[in-house]
């Protein structure tokens, strides 16, 4: 005899029985620098406090600001030193490619960055006094503190690269970085040397396995939640400038903008002509003399203008990636540096968009990729698969569920 499901009707909420609540708690969200690594996190800090518990973030309070809700509570972690620094290290990062790029993004950021930020940290929990702190994969000292004062702790891992072993070629180059975590956790009094960054309690991951590949083998407290959306609008945009055509986006991210000169010229050569609209996001002055069908925008409300466009191109930034593949629009994927790469293989893997040469594309290339993407059924049914993943997955709900249950 087969099993029958019997409906029981909850109680909670009848009259004269009170439903349940999850006792509130205080969650500290310890961040770098970096645009694409807080945005995440906003959407689940706003969850969390829309059910509520008390949020604060540690970090660098002057890229905190403005990308949080007025009134958000910061603990500044990082000293004056390599804040002022910090334009200098993006600005020598820009010329950097593969390992090179890599050593770099280590030495003169990752690991000064987990000194700089681990008295603001430490202040922080013990002024705040979390429940749970969440620290992103690049905070080194939001880890360690928490591990020193015996509190749980969650990594917010913004970006998927790592989770598919980019190095496991490079044995060497994985020692190196298992050698500058120790190294870093000796010096604050950690002396097992496990790798702090992915925590044993929890890990975040904002992707799914219809993207990452094979999720299967990692246990049960590596969460793939997906995109948690909700990154600040972004300015206003003159929405009458769409006709109805096919639109596309074509963006660098945050911190590429002003290295694309050459690659936002053959982007434009690449579409001029083309039965398209494109929007490109491009630094000031950058671009004076667009073709008609090209609008030049510093800054655009990013999640509102993807429900308008039918492709994307890209650098290959988690965030915009998985922001676009949650429209469910393929992408072409030109990346730079770092995780570019990475993200940009899981893409074409996925059949979601195709990759090309970030430094030596031709316009002749790029419209051949962009128009397939745009032209033909398999890469926007591969997005749409990555699409209903991400949306199962539960985002920013899910997140903050698991770490209620942290708490």
């Amino acid at each position: 005899m087969s099993a029958r499901r019997v409906h029981v009707p909850s109680l909670l909420g009848a009259p004269g029985i009170p439903r349940a609540e999850t006792p509130r708690r205080r969650f500290l969200f310890a961040v770098p620098p970096l645009t694409g690594h807080v945005n995440p996190t906003v959407a689940v800090a706003a969850e969390l406090v829309r059910r509520g518990h008390t949020v604060a973030w540690t970090g660098h309070r002057a890229t905190l600001e403005p990308l949080l809700r007025p009134g958000s509570r910061i603990f500044s972690a990082m000293d004056g030193e390599l804040a002022a620094r910090l334009p200098a290290i993006g600005e020598s990062r820009r010329s950097l490619r593969g390992l090179a790029a890599f050593r770099h993004l280590w030495d003169e950021f990752v690991v000064p960055l987990g000194h700089a930020m681990m008295p603001g940290v430490e202040t922080a929990l013990d002024r705040f006094r979390p429940d749970v702190v969440i620290g992103d994969q690049l905070v080194l000292a939001a880890p360690v503190a928490a591990r020193l004062r015996g509190l749980p702790w969650a990594t917010s891992a913004t970006t998927s690269a790592e989770f598919t072993r980019p190095l496991a070629g490079m044995p060497k180059v994985e020692e190196w970085v298992r050698e500058r975590i120790g190294d870093f956790q000796l010096d604050h009094g950690i002396d097992d040397l496990i790798d702090l960054r992915f925590s044993d309690h929890l890990v975040l991951v904002f992707s799914t396995g219809a993207l990452v590949g094979d999720t299967s083998f990692f246990p049960g407290h590596f969460a793939f939640v997906g995109p948690a959306l909700g990154r600040p609008a972004g300015g206003a945009f003159p929405w009458e400038w769409l006709d109805g055509r096919p639109a596309v986006l074509v963006s660098l991210g945050t911190l590429n903008g002003s290295s694309g000169d050459r690659f936002y010229r053959v982007a434009l050569d690449a579409v001029r002509g083309m039965d398209v609209q494109a929007v490109v996001v491009a630094p000031p002055g950058m671009l004076a003399d667009p073709p008609p069908n090209v609008l030049v925008r510093p800054h655009v409300p990013q999640l509102r203008l993807l429900e308008r466009l039918s492709a994307v191109v890209c650098h290959g930034g988690h965030n915009t990636v998985c922001e676009s593949l949650s429209h469910g629009l393929p992408l072409v994927v030109a990346p730079i540096r770092d995780d570019q790469p990475v993200i940009a293989r899981q893409v074409e893997n996925a059949g979601a968009g195709i990759c090309v040469r970030f430094s030596r594309v031709r316009p002749d290339e790029l419209r051949a990729a962009l128009g397939t993407v745009l032209a033909d059924g398999p890469h926007r049914a591969a997005a749409g698969r990555v699409r209903d993943s991400f949306a199962a997955a539960g985002g920013a709900a899910e997140a903050a569920d698991r770490l209620e249950k942290l708490a």
